[in-house]
């Protein structure tokens, strides 16, 4: 396992994909972490990302270029690596990843299967490396706020439905890998949907549903010979208790994010769950609406509560990228591993598949194994 003196933890990107750009930005706002090296199949690919993301944010040693992932994987100067490849390619690297004593941080969907995932933590376990998904939400003091008010606040938990969305540019379905089959197989879902199986599941105290059952509302294939992806998915999860989890996600339908927990006493909304409105502290709502008759006087009273988190939205040191990023940092500078992370991903991804099993078996009801 990779192990830093300086305890900073010393991180190598396998990929130039996108989001890359942003968390460059998030290591640079960490005080125990930077960024090392970036690998990319090609010199020139490399050189643009590294070149671009270095004069808007620059570390004071420009990340070096490397030329293909086995080459960074061999470092001794990368105690981490940033893995997000298509889910397709992912696990191989993972693998090695860990087989190289590198710590991982891994895109969402983690795999393409629970099986695969399952074989992945296993060989970081194995490799006394720590694995985590990369959904940034989780590390927000506002996640911290919410536990009272789903735990006790809006009384016996009932409802959960969130929705994840955003309309797609006219090229993405023939040119965006999130609608390539054989590198995002789960299309939506994945890309969306891991999202709204991770807010209820937090909601629900990581207590796992016992089914589910789910509908692909439209879906695009490349080539006749493909299966075709999700574009728009509706979900419906149930727990023992009486809970229940909706949700739906889209490439199709305008930008939302919001998610509505209900309980017997009160409900909580937040309408901003995975990216946090710029320019704003992070927050959520309690409503506990009340019905008042009196005589001839019908009145419906909102008291509504917006409770206020000090973090900001994106691009700062305290934003919730920027903490992903030290919170892993600081477990691999510690060298005190969390297996709960492991534990959060194989929940989400178990609950993903059954949600895509359902839905090309027509919307039937899939029994949730037991991991």
């Amino acid at each position: 396992m990779a192990t830093s003196d300086s305890k900073i933890c010393r991180w190598g990107f396998l990929s130039t994909s996108s989001i890359g750009k942003k968390n460059w930005h998030a290591i640079q706002c960490c005080e125990n972490a930077t960024l090392v090296a970036v690998a990319s199949r090609s010199e020139n690919s490399g050189r643009e990302f590294v070149d671009s993301c270095q004069q808007h944010i620059a570390f004071k040693k420009t990340p070096d270029v490397v030329v293909g992932y086995d080459e960074l994987l061999a470092r001794d100067d990368i105690d981490a690596v940033y893995i997000p490849l298509p889910t397709g390619l992912r696990k191989p690297w993972v693998i090695k990843a860990a087989e190289a004593g590198k710590h991982v941080l891994c895109e969402k969907p983690c795999a393409t299967n629970i099986a695969d995932l399952k074989e992945m933590t296993a060989v970081c376990q194995a490799n006394n490396v720590q694995f985590m998904d990369g959904v940034m939400l989780m590390h927000t003091l506002r996640i911290e706020a919410l536990r009272p008010f789903f735990d006790e606040r809006i009384g016996k938990l009932m409802r959960i439905y969130s929705q994840m969305s955003f309309a797609s540019a006219p090229d993405f379905l023939n040119q965006n890998i999130r609608t390539d089959e054989s590198l995002e197989p789960y299309g939506c879902l994945g890309d969306l949907g891991w999202y709204n199986i991770r807010i209820a599941l937090i909601a629900a105290n990581w207590q796992m549903p016992q089914s589910v059952r789910a509908t692909t509302l439209n879906q695009h294939k490349r080539s006749s010979g493909e299966s075709g992806v999700p574009l728009s998915m509706s979900a419906e999860i149930f727990f023992e208790g009486n809970l229940s989890a909706g949700f739906f996600c889209s490439f199709e339908t305008h930008n939302q994010q919001w998610a509505v927990v209900s309980g017997d006493k009160g409900m909580i909304k937040i309408n901003d769950f995975v990216l946090p409105y710029s320019n704003e502290d992070l927050k959520f709502e309690f409503h506990q609406a009340t019905f008042d008759i009196e005589h001839c006087q019908f009145e419906m009273l909102e008291n509504r509560s917006v409770h206020c988190t000090s973090e900001s939205g994106n691009n700062a040191v305290n934003s919730q990228e920027a903490k992903l990023f030290r919170k892993f940092s600081s477990i691999v500078n510690s060298g005190n591993l969390e297996s709960s992370w492991s534990q959060i991903a194989l929940k989400t991804q178990c609950v993903l598949d059954a949600c895509l099993e359902s839905a090309n078996r027509g919307g039937e009801l899939v029994t949730i194994p037991k991991l």
